[in-house]
């Protein structure tokens, strides 16, 4: 069984047993979540959520991802070179449950 969840502005497929990183959400560690944003349980479709279905989480680590590099450049002119990073919060979940 899968169902394909809305978290953050983004969907996720999980099913039982999956960890997966979403955008970071207020919960700490050994906390659980329940997601209500259900949009596909197996074949069942909703317009736009399935009522009555939610999956439910543990939260397993909030934390920070790599850092990326971010350069700006301009050709033939030295004085705009520009170095930045950026490290995105994430929360790690391991799906327990779907009810549904």
């Amino acid at each position: 069984m899968y169902a394909v969840i809305k978290v953050g502005g983004k969907q996720y497929r999980v099913s039982e047993g999956d960890e997966i990183f979403v955008e970071k959400i207020n919960a700490n560690t050994d906390d659980a979540v329940t997601f209500d944003q259900v949009l596909m349980l197996d074949n069942k479709v909703g317009s736009p959520y399935l009522e009555n279905v939610s999956v439910t989480g543990v939260v397993l680590k909030n934390g920070k991802a790599k850092k990326i590099r971010i350069f700006k450049y301009k050709n033939k002119s030295r004085s705009n070179r520009k170095t930045m990073g950026h490290r995105q919060p994430y929360t790690k979940i391991k799906i327990t449950k779907i009810n549904g």
